[in-house]
């Protein structure tokens, strides 16, 4: 499939990576609103989770999860 620029568009390629990103983005959300306490406040890992696509959920992920 061609867009306006005449390049060619792989679907079938990216549209699974997207679907993943939105997934991980879900269940960076998901569990950042269920912690109690995270580290560093709640609202910016929020922010970074939602704006930073790919990288601000495995942030949260890596490094805002409390762990007990």
């Amino acid at each position: 499939m061609n867009d306006s620029n005449g390049l060619s568009v792989n679907w079938e390629i990216i549209a699974p990576l997207i679907v993943l990103q939105l997934l991980l983005l879900v269940f960076a959300l998901v569990s950042c609103l269920r912690q109690e306490r995270t580290n560093g406040p709640k609202w910016m890992w929020v922010l970074l989770i939602v704006f930073i696509s790919l990288f601000g959920p495995i942030a949260y992920f890596v490094f805002g999860r409390r762990n007990g």
